[in-house]
């Protein structure tokens, strides 16, 4: 499996805020932003200037980095999303937030997407019954997520749960008996990804 393993407190710093890479770090002040508050390497201080494609290359870059996904696998999902009805932006957004790496993070099961494949490429969960390692699947309308019997994962997954607050209005989450339901798709509204998809879809309309 490709995974993009470069430091994760220097992509936040490239982007200049927060992208919760590393879970509960990143409310301490031992996150890279709160302790260096601009990019990493020699000229990290200096000006640079703001071209349009810069601003649209830096939010491809942060929508990538904060779902932890590869290029070549966001334009993978770019393509899908231009040929699906709708407005490409949403429907980009709605794919990227329906892998179920990123919904085990959303139902409060995962510190961090990094976790949270951990968690899936080691067999830790069932979809529907079955047991599903692969952290980019597309979870649906009426999946049930269960954690897998016997899971030696127990623990940590509980620990995780007493860190979140909120798990969005479409997904269903049973924090004691650890399974959750995916109730819908979610709405551009409901998606709390700090990216303006727009930027995205301009850069790659060029």
């Amino acid at each position: 499996m490709a995974r993009d393993t470069s430091p994760q407190c220097k992509q936040c710093r490239r982007e200049g805020e927060k992208l919760f890479l590393k879970g509960e770090r990143c409310l301490t002040d031992k996150c890279g932003i709160e302790r260096r508050n601009y990019p990493p390497g020699d000229h990290g201080r200096g000006r640079s200037r703001q071209s349009e494609y810069r601003v649209q290359l830096r939010e491809k870059q942060k929508a990538r980095r904060y779902y932890g996904v590869l290029e070549k696998q966001f334009r993978n999902y770019y393509a899908r999303a231009s040929r699906q009805p709708g407005v490409t932006g949403d429907n980009l957004l709605r794919m990227l937030e329906t892998r179920f790496d990123n919904v085990l993070v959303r139902l409060g099961f995962a510190v961090s997407r990094r976790q949270s494949r951990q968690l899936i490429r080691h067999g830790h969960w069932t979809v529907n019954g079955r047991r599903v390692d692969i952290p980019s699947y597309q979870v649906r309308p009426d999946d049930v997520i269960m954690l897998k019997a016997g899971s030696k994962g127990d623990q940590t997954i509980r620990d995780a749960t007493e860190l979140v607050s909120v798990v969005p209005a479409w997904l269903q989450a049973d924090h004691d008996g650890l399974t959750a339901k995916v109730l819908r798709a979610p709405e551009r509204d409901e998606i709390a990804a700090p990216v303006q998809e727009q930027l995205i879809v301009e850069l790659y309309s060029k």
